[in-house]
């Protein structure tokens, strides 16, 4: 029995390494901080995001891809009631694992993805009326989970172009370390947005 064993890991073992690639991954991110208070007015900003990732095919039709990367996302709140504007950025090491199903048709590969991550904020800066505000830094919460969801389409299987929209899951600020003056920021959920992405595997 444990001969058998070690025989189907080796095999599995040979199988991954034959089938699977090394490659770096960049492209475009667009973010923003949904709320459902009328007087918060949420706005789009752009950044970028930079990494590596290992393609592995498991199957004719299955592939798993995890990557860890760099994901910078930022957005702009228009505060109606009174008057203020906050800037706030994350800058995000994230390890995402997508996982891509999709037919070969030899020189393209179309497939569609889903992409649960998980990351921490190396460092957010956050702006209220162009002044950096301590506080708000101090309750912005640190780590961050959710998903992606999209579309690509692999080239000559050493190129990809994707485009998914992602969600994190929860709330920008720890609502228990944000002071009276800030309470309506509790309101804003965490980033979401869309990414469009390029990968050059080898």
């Amino acid at each position: 029995m444990k001969k058998l064993l070690l025989t189907l890991a080796l095999v599995f073992g040979t199988l991954t390494a034959a089938n699977a690639q090394f490659g770096i991954v960049g492209g475009w991110t667009t973010a923003k901080t949904p709320s459902s208070i009328a007087d918060l007015k949420p706005q789009n900003g752009n950044m970028f995001h930079a990494g590596v990732a290992y393609k592995i095919e498991l199957g004719p039709v299955f592939t798993l891809q995890p990557a860890l990367v760099y994901q910078g996302k930022t957005t702009f709140v228009n505060e109606a009631q009174p008057a203020a504007s906050l800037y706030t950025r994350g800058n995000f090491l994230e390890l995402e694992v997508g996982a891509q199903v999709g037919i070969d048709l030899l020189a393209l590969r179309p497939y569609f993805l889903f992409e649960p991550f998980i990351g921490y904020d190396l460092g957010a800066l956050n702006k209220l009326n162009g002044n950096v505000e301590q506080a708000l830094n101090d309750a912005r919460n640190k780590f961050e989970y959710g998903f992606g969801v999209g579309a690509g389409i692999e080239l000559v299987s050493h190129i990809q172009i994707s485009v998914q929209w992602f969600m994190n899951i929860g709330n920008l600020y720890d609502g228990n370390k944000l002071s009276i003056e800030y309470s309506k920021l509790k309101d804003l959920r965490n980033f979401q947005g869309v990414k469009i992405s390029l990968g050059l595997f080898f």
